[in-house]
């Protein structure tokens, strides 16, 4: 059985100047949400996958090498799958196919999906998990809470049917717990669907933190939630994109600028 290669093994020739301008853009940029899932201790090994699609009309997406840990995501080593899971360009790599599943469906059926953020933290498979789903116990749920859509548990995805049953329950949403799986986002940009996973999983330890910590749980006064669900949704778009994204991106030169490369 012929071995993996390893970043050890293998060097990595940049794409820097190979590619359009553009494209090499995003893949700095998914490269950095790579590192920083990783450092924000989201990562699940080498099992989770982010995804951003590359502008034109052949709805090329960039995904994560399946052999490398996130802290290891280069701009140059993320692999360019086209709509049926295939390298569009010679890579050492191989990309996961529950990843190809997920992230294509949405990529090919939501113009505004340019970027799709999967994750398996603890956190959120125990929300994910609950009957009731995300509770509005917090400020940061119900700033999400009111773009979740639910998808229910089918397996492990690598049957391409369940593609259109997962579009369909994702619906015009921006974030989404994968029953008994894990947490999902979408936004125009990587950024955007960074902040709104970071705000659902953040949301989903807080709800984990206060039902184990006892019954007596305040509830916010009706309407609060709705209120603050429709604050949320131009406020995270904002804060995303010309806020907290930029200072992410920051931090991500500051951990490991090898990243960019």
């Amino acid at each position: 059985m012929e071995r993996l290669a390893t970043p050890g093994e293998v060097e990595i020739p940049s794409l820097e100047g190979k590619v359009g301008e553009e494209e090499w853009k995003l893949r700095v940029d998914l490269a950095a949400a790579y590192r920083l899932i990783a450092h924000y201790g989201w990562d699940d090994l080498i099992f989770t996958h982010m995804s951003v699609r590359i502008p034109g009309p052949e709805h090329h997406f960039l995904l994560n090498p399946y052999n490398l840990m996130f802290e290891e995501v280069t701009a140059s080593s993320l692999v360019k799958v086209d709509t049926n899971g295939n390298p569009v360009d010679p890579t050492p790599f191989i990309t996961n196919p529950a990843g190809f599943t997920i992230h294509s469906a949405i990529h090919m059926a939501r113009e505004d999906a340019q970027a799709v953020i999967h994750l398996h933290t603890p956190h959120g498979q125990a929300v994910a998990a609950h009957e009731e789903g995300l509770l509005p116990l917090t400020q940061t749920a119900m700033l999400v809470g009111g773009d979740l859509a639910f998808h229910d548990y089918e397996g492990v995805a690598v049957d391409l049917d369940e593609r259109e049953r997962l579009v369909a329950d994702l619906g015009s949403h921006g974030v989404m717990l994968l029953r008994n799986h894990g947490t999902l986002s979408v936004g125009e940009t990587i950024g955007e669907a960074f902040i709104k996973i970071y705000f659902l999983e953040r949301a989903c330890e807080a709800q984990v933190l206060a039902l184990s910590a006892g019954d007596r749980l305040n509830r916010p006064p009706q309407g609060s939630p709705e209120i603050t669900a429709q604050q949320g949704a131009t406020g995270l778009k904002v804060a995303a994109n010309y806020l907290a994204w930029p200072a992410l991106l920051r931090k991500a030169y500051r951990l490991d600028p090898a990243f960019a490369s």
